[in-house]
């Protein structure tokens, strides 16, 4: 099977390098719609990056976190080798080899002692924080946390997600000491951090969307796609990239793009259709705000709106809230479009 080669994002990639040219002082948030391609537009940057950079990658995608055990497991690399208590020393010998890890290395003894201890957060945030200054002698470290909203309700002697910002604060607007990225698709975390007071003026929001058409074309043409076949897909699909690459896999394999599209936008339908017959009491409710996409594709988020629908139709993954620009969406073209052909039959 050929590989579908990453396509660049330009814009985004301009936008985060500029940050990182800057002395860290602000969280920034990566957000967008489902599937629009953040975490690989993150990845691909990492392996982009010149030596000057230290990144850490924390993935909590699909991870089960419960309670300090589990974060702890996911936050670190643990070094199986016994290390010395001396961090400083310890983060000079991971240097030397340090390449794109997935957590922030450390020993299992220090780690074993941070677990045994009765205040988890304190001195784990103090071992990173020792761990940063070290490295950030000679490469600026970057912390990247993909997925936070995982451990969002997750209650430790008060929410672990107050911790962590706190200290996220103060790696970057206090201490300047690292770059912290925070990603996400939940749009509804999102809008609870952006209402939260404590963060504002210490975060800046970067949002990675679909492709837009001009880029679209660009992706399907170097697969061969026609002029007919780029505006076909745009209808249907829009610049969503996992459907592009559906699209591209279906063509590579002598298929037929327009039963492709069919098919996908099929199941949108019956996933919409199924998702109003599990929830008659509000099915009424429901159709009446999807009947503001009939016509327009985005609005702007107002006050009046029903609150918890909204909520509801967001963690269904139908509807993309934006908290920074405040408009409301539907996650893709393929949505939209379902949306449409649900909302004339009822």
């Amino acid at each position: 099977m050929k590989r579908i080669a990453f396509h660049n994002r330009e814009k985004e990639t301009k936008e985060i390098m500029d940050i990182l040219d800057d002395e860290p002082s602000l969280i920034t948030f990566v957000y967008g719609p489902i599937n629009s391609g953040k975490t690989t537009t993150i990845s691909h940057l990492i392996k982009e990056l010149p030596e000057d950079y230290a990144p850490f990658y924390v993935n909590l995608r699909g991870r089960f976190v419960t309670d300090y055990e589990d974060f702890l497991n996911v936050l670190f690399e643990i070094d199986e080798e016994e290390g010395g208590g001396n961090v400083a020393e310890y983060a000079k010998s991971a240097l030397k080899d340090l390449g794109t890890v997935s957590g922030i290395p450390i020993p299992i003894n220090l780690f074993e002692r941070i677990f045994e201890k009765k205040d988890k957060s304190k001195d784990m945030f103090r071992y990173i924080e020792r761990f940063f200054a070290e490295i950030s002698k000679t490469r600026t470290p970057i912390l990247i946390i993909d997925e936070l909203q995982v451990i969002g309700d997750l209650k430790i002697d008060g929410l672990l997600i107050y911790k962590l910002f706190n200290f996220f604060i103060r790696l970057t607007k206090e201490t300047h000491l690292a770059q912290v990225f925070v990603v996400t698709s939940d749009s509804l975390f999102l809008e609870n951090v952006y209402s939260e007071a404590m963060l504002d003026g210490r975060c800046r929001y970067l949002l990675v969307d679909d492709f837009d058409h001009e880029t679209t074309s660009a992706f399907l043409d170097k697969y061969g796609f026609t002029d007919d076949d780029i505006a076909m897909a745009w209808e249907s699909c829009g610049g969503k990239p996992v459907c592009l690459v559906e699209l591209v896999n279906t063509k590579l394999g002598s298929g037929d793009i327009t039963e492709k599209t069919d098919k996908m936008l099929e199941e949108e339908i019956s996933r919409l259709v199924f998702l109003l017959a599990r929830n008659k009491e509000t099915k009424s409710d429901i159709i009446d705000m999807l009947t503001i996409f009939a016509s327009v594709e985005e609005v702007k988020y107002s006050d009046s709106m029903e609150i918890d629908l909204l909520s509801f139709l967001v963690k269904q993954n139908i509807l993309f809230l934006d908290s920074a620009r405040r408009t409301i969406k539907p996650q893709s073209r393929l949505n939209l479009l379902a949306i449409r052909e649900v909302i004339a039959d009822a």
